[in-house]
């Protein structure tokens, strides 16, 4: 097993470099193995939210490797499209089902419907299930303009009195999804998602942040020495006080030269 090659903490935030995406996902997935065991000590059932896209691909790899009893953990996830079919092959609903739920076979999995008939009536339902099932554990990403789920900058709000909510997605939100080859082009990209807001995300009892690949290293660099402020929303995971930040050598680059 790859150890890190640097490690550190920014406020409460902890730090670990790997040398690899690969070494990353395997660390990240064995640390998420531990952190479920902890919880099922106590709890008849872990709870989990999941992040999805291409940089949570080496937490997949390595969550495989892991022996953990997935028949005592209940699924959540971040955000999905507003209006797209859970078939539609850039549904957040379609990359949570056949990488978490036909390969685990968890307890339960419980979707946002980003295709609901009445789009404000879902965040409620989903808003509710949440604070029925605290959050135990969130796999928590960080997007190229430094979002956390679809809080981009100009929407996130550290005290949002929502826990869902829907969100207009910037351009650079938009451009990534078409980046990681989601949607042939950004006009094809949906405009709306639903979200969990930020308060929401840092109700979970322990973050686990996976953000390999150097496309990251901007946005890696502003949430660990920018402002803590809506500008970089994944700053505010500089605050929790349960929170890990994986990152490789690409990632970590800016920040480990400032």
């Amino acid at each position: 097993m790859h150890e890190p090659v640097f490690t550190t903490t920014v406020g409460k935030l902890r730090i670990k470099v790997y040398p690899t995406k690969e070494a990353l996902g395997l660390a990240a997935a064995r640390h998420a193995a531990q952190s479920i065991a902890k919880a099922l000590e106590s709890e008849p059932l872990c709870n989990v939210v999941f992040s999805t896209g291409a940089s949570q691909f080496p937490l997949m790899a390595g969550l495989q490797e892991q022996n953990i009893p997935w028949g005592q953990v209940q699924g959540f996830h971040l955000d999905e499209y507003v209006g797209i079919d859970k078939e539609h092959s850039a549904a957040f609903r379609l990359w949570l089902r056949t990488r978490i739920e036909q390969k685990f076979n968890p307890a339960a999995f419980y979707y946002i419907e980003g295709d609901a008939p009445d789009t404000a009536a879902e965040c409620a339902r989903y808003a509710a299930l949440l604070k029925e099932h605290p959050c135990h554990l969130g796999f928590i990403g960080i997007g190229e303009n430094g979002h956390i789920a679809f809080n981009d900058p100009p929407v996130a709000d550290f005290n949002d009195p929502h826990w869902v909510k829907i969100v207009e997605l910037d351009q650079a939100s938009r451009k990534q999804q078409v980046g990681e080859g989601w949607f042939p082009n950004i006009d094809a990209v949906p405009q709306y998602a639903v979200s969990l807001t930020v308060p929401a995300i840092m109700a979970a009892q322990e973050i686990i942040s996976v953000v390999p690949d150097a496309r990251k290293a901007e946005a890696v660099h502003r949430a660990l020495t920018g402002p803590i402020a809506t500008s970089c929303p994944a700053s505010i995971l500089r605050t929790h006080s349960n929170a890990t930040l994986y990152l490789d050598k690409d990632s970590a680059a800016l920040f480990r030269g400032s």
